[in-house]
């Protein structure tokens, strides 16, 4: 079983990885569950519960990268409104 914390500490690719193998892992112990008798049914409860880890540490990580980016963008629109603050009275001095 993998903790949280050891999920935190890989990789976006690792991560990635990680949910593929386990998906495919509880579509083998469904599969298993539905033919045969399972040696450990809490394995499907587990890998679910990991599937649910790994996609809310990767929404989580989503939402930081965007929220990083909308604050860099909001930094940019602020230096352009101060740019053509600054600029329209030079501007206008020049017309007028």
């Amino acid at each position: 079983m993998t903790k949280a914390s050891e999920l935190r500490e890989m990789s976006d690719e690792q991560l990635a990885l990680t949910l593929k193998d386990t998906v495919g892992n509880l579509f083998h112990l469904r599969l298993q569950a539905q033919t045969e008798r399972l040696d450990a049914p809490s394995e499907l409860r587990k890998q679910r519960r990991l599937i649910a880890r790994i996609k809310t540490l990767q929404n989580q990580r989503r939402r930081r990268a965007e929220r990083t980016a909308n604050v860099g963008r909001a930094e940019d629109k602020a230096a352009a409104v101060v740019e053509n603050k600054t600029a329209t009275p030079g501007r206008a001095a020049e017309i007028g």
